[in-house]
């Protein structure tokens, strides 16, 4: 199975810099603009289905990308974070090393801890393994469920930081996964 995962394009709150959960916004201008330029480049590339998150800014950036060439499916089980009390706040009130760690697996303020996020996307990724076993499968969804489902692609440790750098707006990764 072939796997693309892609962050939705940048929204007014990703630009001012502030937390941005489950807030339901739409892309701004620059992130239209860039998911066009994301589409330009994949526009030859084939894929089974798109997966991707019920929130605008994902199922706005997956209609750019893909239009109606393939089946989209939104699953909250790629939804992102719930950021509680946190959400709309400037980026730097969230400690991103408090709320990565698996082994601390923090909740204050509401934030959604980090083991129910990875419990979420590892059912995700075992349902499309299932569904979809030898097709190519797009993601469209946010940092937190992208990361999650990046180190279970990887196989990697669910212990400690999790944290493994900054995923931007479009950013795009693609993947074999067994």
């Amino acid at each position: 199975m072939k796997i693309t995962l892609v962050r939705h394009a940048q929204t007014e709150s990703n630009y001012e810099g502030l937390i941005q959960g489950r807030k339901n916004n739409l892309l701004n201008d620059t992130g239209r603009r860039d998911a066009q330029k994301l589409r330009n480049k994949m526009i030859h590339n084939h894929y089974d289905y798109c997966y991707m998150s019920p929130l605008v800014r994902c199922v706005e950036t997956a209609m750019i990308l893909i239009g109606d060439r393939v089946e989209m499916i939104p699953d909250e089980r790629i939804i992102e974070r719930d950021l509680g009390e946190l959400e709309g706040h400037p980026r730097k009130d969230y400690n991103t090393y408090q709320y990565w760690d698996y082994d601390l697996n923090d909740s204050s303020f509401g934030v959604e801890p980090i083991q129910d996020i990875f419990k979420r996307c590892d059912e995700f990724l075992k349902y499309i393994k299932e569904k979809h076993p030898d097709e190519s499968i797009l993601i469209v969804t946010h940092s937190a469920p992208y990361r999650a489902l990046r180190n279970l692609i990887l196989n990697r440790p669910l212990k400690g930081k999790m944290m493994d750098g900054f995923i931007d707006n479009c950013q795009l990764e693609e993947y074999d996964y067994q």
